[in-house]
């Protein structure tokens, strides 16, 4: 190309440039300009009709309640399910604040009048002598009131002081009050206020769970003043309130560490959500709680509400499918009951001449059955137990479970570790005999007292004489096992006890314990109490849910599932499914590196514990119907010794494991009859 032409071509390209910046420069001016005429139009010509519109209109945006996601059993039959109550709600968007007081006084007089409850979380009563006196129950509100966030005194302070500072913050005036109780019961609505953040988009719940005679009596007597209102609301129900508590849990009201944490987690809660505590309430909060709903409240200059309008509709939270069989956990239930009152009552006649240790002292227990194909949860019952419709009132039924000695509300199926007696021998078998340490045609000579540590030596139940391994599980010999745990161990024996599943957590969906293994938990170790690890004792503690699971692998073989409770999850309307368990495919957990022959051996003797005239639980199950395999315990403890038993049935093939702790039980028959209890209602 010529220089000519080069030089053409770049005056082209400029003139081209400086063409198409001008052009982009109109553009703008012209967008700009129309931004001017607009906002002349809005400010200058149209200012005064839109300064008069943000004078009388004010929105606010209510967050509304989504509906909580039910838990049924695996046949569809509701454990915590939703029904109807009724609640008085103070909206702050119609009430007139001059009139606030006297409608609260005026609510109180009625709802006291009908012996009915408001909420109250003031931690403040008033005493014999007239004096405000802080409630002992309630220490951690107590801590809330004096802390540098909301009164900022010292932890010496008196309730006489809070009150005083609590009737000024509220603006009370105390010369229209009656008496000290009338100003503690507005102190209080007004300090439920303060903690529930009660504003124009939050209304104050007065009161939940009315009965319909009060609803009909607010409604008569409160028609005339604005802003009290009777809503609906959808409850939490159990309709076996005592069928499953320790499991399902309980919902409460949030708290603000609570309301802080879920909110930065991007969850949607509300001042005045209730939120799971414990058990699959609270596991399950995410996937039952549901997201609420918006809608919008305009009001005018003068205070009144001019329109409403649902701008987001709310979506419930989904619904639990349990493993559990309510029918098989009402079985669990009972039989517990009626099994631990027997044990106890039997060992009053025979602590009457025998002495103490006789099962007189058998006050709780608890079993669990699994499925065996995957380990589901069929039944898991903790005596004594209670009922969450009640608890979950938070008044006197709940003072009083939290001061029984039984404690109730522990869950001694999950959590409760107890140590395991003579039902931890077929773990120490299985173990032996994979490590070469023994074999079938093993003898050892049992003459009863074993003593080969002098500082911890073992007693045996009888004098077996020789004895080989298939006998000695089935008469349950001390002196077997403690030898042959000796030779195995106690290294190698904790390392197989975990892989059956025994001081490790099952997999489940809601807390549960680790449960103690010994030597690899224990503080301080000697030599010598490998003997006793070995015949259940020493420092082994395991929780019933773990004995089940322990029993379930050994029938499945040797390949631990992980344990679990839910079976499926489905929307509110049941109609499609979120989450389903897949039986076909199992979790595996671990296998216990046990070979099909050697549990052979071990599965072949838990069934002569059972089927043999010479075995410990051929008493109970000698003639029963189904083939069952199993193993009996005694643990020492201070008083009566506790009682165990593990069985699975039917023994060719597996269907159902059961683990069963009687506390001080004494006598075997009992907790072997709790199984026998659920195997008769499962076959």
């Amino acid at each position: 190309m010529r220089p000519n032409d080069d030089r053409e071509k770049q005056a082209f390209e400029k003139h081209f440039i400086q063409k198409r910046s001008v052009i982009c420069i109109i553009i703008l001016l012209v967008i700009f300009f129309a931004f001017v005429c607009k906002l002349f139009m809005w400010q200058i010509v149209e200012g005064e009709e839109y300064g008069k519109l943000a004078d009388t209109s004010t929105a606010y945006t209510v967050t509304t309640d989504a509906t909580r996601g039910e838990i049924l059993d695996r046949n569809g039959v509701g454990l915590a399910v939703n029904r109807t109550g009724y609640q008085i709600v103070l909206d702050k968007l119609y009430i007139d604040p001059e009139k606030l007081d006297n409608t609260i006084l005026s609510l109180i007089d009625l709802m006291e009048k009908r012996d009915e409850k408001w909420i109250n979380i003031l931690p403040v009563r008033i005493s014999s002598n007239g004096t405000f006196k802080f409630k002992k129950s309630m220490p951690d509100e107590i801590k809330t009131l004096k802390s540098k966030d909301f009164l900022d005194l010292k932890a010496s302070d008196n309730a006489e002081t809070c009150m005083k500072l609590l009737t000024e913050r509220y603006d009370i005036d105390t010369k229209k009050i009656k008496n000290k109780k009338e100003l503690k019961n507005l102190v209080s609505v007004h300090y439920n206020m303060e903690r529930t953040w009660y504003s124009n988009t939050n209304p104050y719940i007065f009161a939940k769970g009315i009965s319909s005679d009060m609803l009909a009596i607010v409604s008569e007597n409160m028609q005339s003043v604005s802003g009290v209102e009777i809503q609906t609301y959808l409850t939490r129900y159990n309709p076996e309130g005592s069928l499953a508590p320790h499991i399902l849990g309980a919902l409460g009201s949030i708290t603000q560490e609570e309301f802080e944490a879920k909110n930065k987690e991007g969850k949607d809660y509300g001042f005045n959500d209730s939120i799971g505590k414990f058990g699959l309430e609270l596991a399950y909060e995410d996937e039952l709680k549901g997201v609420g709903g918006e809608r919008i409240v305009q009001k005018n200059s003068d205070g009144n509400v001019t329109k409403v309008v649902e701008s987001v509709n709310a979506k419930p939270g989904n619904t639990l499918y349990l493993t559990i069989d309510s029918k098989l956990q009402k079985v669990a239930n009972d039989a517990l009951e009626k099994q631990i009152k027997a044990a106890r009552e039997f060992g009053k006649k025979e602590a009457s001449y025998k002495g103490k240790g006789q099962g007189e002292d058998c006050k709780t227990g608890a079993v669990v059955m699994l499925n065996v194909k995957d380990f589901s949860v069929l039944a898991a019952a903790s005596y004594p137990t209670y009922n969450i419709n009640k608890y979950s009132k938070y008044d006197d039924y709940y003072v009083k479970l939290a001061e029984d000695k039984d404690a109730p509300m522990y869950n001694r199926a999950f959590i409760g570790s107890f140590a395991p007696g003579s039902v931890f021998k077929p773990c120490v078998a299985a173990a032996s005999l994979q490590e070469n340490i023994i074999d079938e045609g093993t003898f050892i000579t049992c003459t009863k007292n074993y003593d080969y540590y002098p500082t911890n030596p073992v007693a045996c139940m009888g004098t077996h004489g020789s004895i080989g391994l298939r006998t000695a599980l089935t008469k349950s010999c001390n002196y077997y096992f403690a030898e042959t745990g000796r030779r195995l161990g106690i290294d190698t024996m904790y390392l197989y006890a975990e892989k059956f599943g025994l001081g490790e957590k099952t997999g489940l969906e809601v807390e549960e314990s680790n449960g103690t293994l010994a030597g690899r938990d224990s503080k301080t170790w000697q030599e010598g109490n490998t003997v006793q690890a070995a015949i259940g004792q020493s420092d082994n503690t395991f929780t019933p849910v773990q004995l089940a699971t322990y029993t379930a692998t050994i029938a499945n073989n040797g390949t631990r599932l992980r344990t679990h409770l839910v079976k499926e999850i489905k929307n509110y309307k049941r109609t499609k499914t979120v989450y389903e368990y897949d039986t076909k495919n199992p979790e595996v957990e671990d296998t216990s590196g046990v070979s099909k022959y050697n549990l052979a051996i071990v599965q072949n003797s838990m069934r002569n514990v059972v089927a043999s005239p010479e075995g410990t639980a051929y008493s109970v199950f000698g003639n029963y119907g189904v083939a069952v395999a199993g193993k009996t315990g005694t643990a020492e403890n201070a008083g009566s010794d506790h009682t165990v038993f593990i069985c699975y049935a039917p023994f060719d093939k597996p269907e159902v494991a059961v683990a069963v702790v009687l506390e001080h039980g004494a006598h075997g028959k009992y907790s072997m009859n709790v199984s026998k209890s659920l195997l008769d209602e499962y076959f």
